[in-house]
């Protein structure tokens, strides 16, 4: 092998043991890190990562191998001294351009917008860079000419913190050049748009494109009428009914409004349009991606705009209308929170709310000076439509002020009393809003009453969550109206139906939660528990029928049927879980008893069962489905579920073993740790489960960064688990589960280090959780150094792993300060061979010695360990004060203390110091 070839070798390794390296062996990793750094400052990094992008093997190599590559090639270019021909190899942009026509097509997206943002970095640094790359850029495919283009203009605005060896006169130079082409990239997106059209990830990426030009203002030259109406605007605007590319073509819209004034008044004449094809479904179905996309484009065009707005047409009335559509009122309304704190925020509101009727009083007011032609006064067009869209949000002031507040609001100011002479527009316009708000009311007791006597209203989706919501108030706020009979016998019309019609899930949970209280409310006992049962059998039957296809193969080899089949299943079991998630507060109010209970789940179990031992469990929906219908029951009936306990967990395990990527069936054990892992009886049965769902391959593989990323619901269920696990279950468990515990720490400190928010954080919960249960075991019992006890099992766990906790979350204060707390306690018991403030000083050395010496500022590395261990040591007296009988607090008040906040501090000061160290070039 030549040394070239050595090299790459070499690289290649490097870079799979930073990702995918031994979770063992933190210190693999890190060695890993530091010789890649080495290799970043040397002459051959520019060989071996351009070899690598125009490498002819096929497959090519690994894309995070070929990712490295480019992120080292950009880096190398932005170092200082790189400018001009004394940088960059003339070879570089070669085989840039090269690796960007071919993984255009084969590479992940990333890698390409990688590969771009280094020839841009080229093409800032080299006197005619920008003519040099327009000029080679017509060679390449058409998607790797639209990302380039994308981020070529980010080189003009970007923020320069981690880009050095440009100075502003090159800058300056850079700016001019790109804005020269911005013609040609316009008539080039304008091309790209008419093909855009059936393809939504194209069209993304041209709205891309469009919105880096148009921050650089690649409109600024073009006269106001051409601008309002060009192709590309159109294209923006059409692209805002796509729902993959709404948030983008909401930023060019906001983006253009901002920069052009003369932009908001043609905005303006298409806001009616806008009001009925997008606001009004966005609200209609609670879609917040929408409404808040919607509310800041519109937002912008008021700001920038006012005096448009005040002239009242009836397009800034549109305007208007729609953004009290998205007004709080709703939010409060329809918010699920508590009822005491809805209260109180209707209660602080209430003001708000009257100040804005008032206001609306005044501008729905007829002009008394308006006449029609035979002298009769007249309603104007306009002020005709806003008092018709006034309607639903003068019923929801009246809802949020309540009825007595609104009435004596329409009564007020003394109008009534006028003995001279009367203000008949004042009088017409509070009558007006009196008589709308009675009018909503009628209508939809009206409306509500047909539906029940049709079967059709209740199929139709444009009203079935109108109708699921108007049915749930019935039977809660007229339950004894309900139990009669023959609207008992309605209900069951409609829950046994629902298979015939096409409701979403939503609804139809909130369809069968409304029946079971109206049946919890039935006084009858016997007659209560034959009518849950009947409306449990409802929903059973769909899953039964899915069941019976593995007896029927040729059902299972007809896609169409089975597909449907596998649809009502799932819409079953949902129903299943909304009954019993209903069900959970009459049991505790007493109204259901034992014997309801147990004929329910001798439906519901057997049933379950039976499903989860079948082949259909491989439908990641079905699965879901199952499992939250199985946490929803456990949550209900408790006790009861305890006979069952070891066949739930054993389904539970199997499916998981067969299904590795279903993370359903992790939240569902914790669950069912959570309820009943603080019985001793069961502390077995929960070690066994966490072992069985710890040898899964899926949670083998959980051992870089890189493949948490990849697996971000995963690590967020298993870490879950080990949560729920660690605090519920007894002492004796957890000690039988010492190495179990271990391996899941590890994990979950290699996890805290991944990109991936949700998986970062689940994991660094964990930790915390973990030290959490440690420090409360040595708080209870320090003076006893028992090995069978599980404090000791926990910090000889720790004593194990300190060096990488230390290491991987050097950034989370909180566990910073855990950690500190738990070593200073057993520094003074007999605890102390085990974990010490001796470990932690180790511990922290270890750390800072492995940070790559670019990482830190010179003479840092001498400075920061007693800096820290101080800050430590005070950290951790505010959190053991904190722990004691006399000082218990609400979670995370430790961090309050001035010690816990100096801690805070200077670990969020290190982490913003170090978020942009520029990487020194190669002497």
């Amino acid at each position: 092998m030549d040394e070239a070839s050595e090299l790459r070798a070499r690289l290649a390794a490097a870079v799979h043991a930073l990702n995918h390296g031994a979770q063992h062996d933190p210190s693999a990793r890190l060695a890993a890190n530091q010789w890649l750094l080495a290799l970043q400052r040397s002459p051959q990094a520019w060989g071996v990562a351009t070899s690598l992008l125009v490498s002819p093997e096929n497959p090519p190599p690994p894309a995070d191998l070929l990712f490295f590559a480019a992120q080292m090639l950009r880096r190398k270019i932005q170092c200082p001294g790189a400018a001009g021909g004394g940088g960059a190899p003339p070879h570089v942009l070669d085989a840039l351009l090269l690796a960007a026509g071919r993984f255009c097509y084969l590479g992940p997206p990333r890698l390409l917008t990688q590969i771009s943002l280094a020839l841009a970095a080229l093409a800032l640094r080299a006197d005619g860079g920008v003519e040099g790359l327009f000029a080679r850029m017509r060679h390449l495919p058409e998607p790797a000419v639209l990302e380039l283009l994308t981020v070529l203009p980010e080189e003009v605005v970007q923020d320069q913190s981690g880009d050095t060896g440009v100075d502003a006169a090159a800058r300056g130079r850079f700016t001019r050049e790109v804005m020269a082409h911005a013609p040609s990239v316009l008539e080039f997106l304008l091309g790209q748009s008419d093909n855009a059209a059936a393809d939504d990830e194209r069209n993304r990426r041209v709205l891309r494109c469009l919105l880096s030009w148009v921050r650089v203002g690649c409109f600024s030259e073009m006269p106001p009428a051409a601008l309002a109406a060009h192709p590309l605007l159109t294209f923006a605007f059409n692209s805002l009914q796509v729902p993959f590319s709404f948030d983008v073509a909401v930023e060019v819209m906001t983006e253009l409004v901002s920069q052009y004034q003369d932009l908001p008044q043609a905005f303006l004449n298409k806001m009616p349009y806008i009001r009925e094809a997008l606001l009004l479904p966005a609200l209609a179905n609670r879609n917040e991606k929408i409404i808040a996309g919607l509310v800041c484009l519109m937002c912008e065009v008021g700001q920038a705009a006012p005096a448009l707005v005040a002239e009242g047409s009836v397009q800034a009335l549109a305007l208007a209308d729609a953004l009290l559509r998205c007004s709080l009122a709703h939010f409060i309304l329809e918010s699920d929170a508590q009822t005491d704190k809805r209260n109180a925020a209707q209660e602080l509101f209430s003001p708000v709310f009257s100040s804005l009727l008032d206001a609306l009083l005044f501008r729905a007011q007829i002009d008394t000076d308006e006449h029609d032609t035979d002298g009769e006064l007249c309603i104007p067009d306009g002020l005709a439509q806003f008092r018709m869209n006034l309607e639903e949000l003068l019923v929801d002031i009246c809802l949020l002020i309540g009825g007595s507040a609104y009435i004596n609001k329409i009564f007020s100011g003394g109008w009534v009393l006028a003995s001279q002479s009367f203000a008949w527009k004042e009088v017409e316009v509070r009558m007006y809003a009196l008589s709308m708000v009675y009018k909503s009311f009628g209508d939809v007791i009206g409306s509500y009453s047909k539906m029940l006597a049709s079967s059709q209203r209740i199929s139709k989706p444009i009203s079935s969550n109108a109708c699921s919501l108007a049915l749930r108030k019935l039977c809660e706020d007229g339950s004894s109206f309900m139990n009669e009979p023959q609207n008992l016998e309605i209900l069951f019309w409609i829950s046994e139906g629902m298979d015939a019609g096409n409701l979403r899930i939503e609804d139809e949970e909130e369809i069968i939660s409304a029946i079971t209280h109206a049946l919890c409310s039935v006084l009858v006992k016997e007659l209560r528990k034959s009518l849950l049962a009947r409306l449990l059998c409802s929903s059973y039957s769909a899953v039964e029928k899915l069941i019976d296809i593995d007896r029927d193969q040729s059902l299972r080899q007809n896609p169409a049927a089975y597909t449907e089949a596998l649809n009502f299943a799932v819409h079953g079991l949902h129903r299943m879980g909304a009954l019993f998630g209903q069900l959970a507060t009459s049991i505790t109010s007493g109204l259901i008893d034992d014997d309801t209970v147990l004929v329910l789940l001798g439906v519901f179990w057997p049933l379950l069962e039976r499903l989860s031992r079948s082949s259909h469990m491989e439908n990641v929906s079905l699965s879901a489905a199952a499992c939250r219908s199985l946490s929803l029951a456990i949550h209900s009936c408790g006790q009861h579920f305890q006979i069952l306990l070891p066949k739930v967990l054993e389904c539970l395990s199997t499916n998981f073993l067969q299904f590795q990527r279903h993370d359903c069936f992790l939240r569902t054990a914790a669950s069912v740790v959570e309820e009943f892992g603080h019985k001793e009886e069961y502390g077995a049965l929960c070690v066994r489960t966490f072992e069985t769902l710890s040898s899964a391959a899926s949670i083998s593989t959980l051992n870089s960064s890189y493949t948490c990323d990849q697996e971000p619901d995963l690590v967020e269920a298993y870490t879950n688990f080990a949560s729920t696990f660690i605090r519920c279950c007894p002492k004796e468990a957890i000690v039988a589960s010492g190495s179990l515990l271990e391996l899941s720490f590890q994990k979950a400190a290699i996890c805290s280090t991944a990109m991936h928010r949700g998986a970062a954080l689940a994991a660094m919960s964990y930790m915390s959780c973990f030290l959490d249960v440690s420090l409360a075991a040595a708080l209870e019992s320090r003076e006893c150094l028992s090995d069978g006890s599980p404090g000791v099992v926990l910090a000889q766990i720790l004593a194990r792993c300190g060096e990488g906790l230390m290491s991987n979350v050097h950034k989370s204060a909180t566990i910073l300060q855990q950690l500190a707390a738990l070593c200073s306690l057993c520094e003074r018991t007999t605890w102390k061979g085990i974990l010490s403030w001796d470990s932690l000083c180790r511990w922290l050395q270890a750390a800072v010695k492995s940070m790559p010496s670019e990482y830190l500022r010179q003479g840092e590395a001498e400075m920061i360990i007693p800096l820290w261990l101080n800050v430590l040591r005070d950290a951790a007296s505010d959190y053991l004060h904190s722990r004691t009988a006399d000082n218990v607090r609400n979670d995370h008040a430790y961090m309050q203390g001035k010690g816990g906040r100096t801690l805070k501090r200077i670990v969020r000061d290190f982490a913003e110091s170090h978020r942009n160290v520029p990487m020194p070039c190669p002497s």
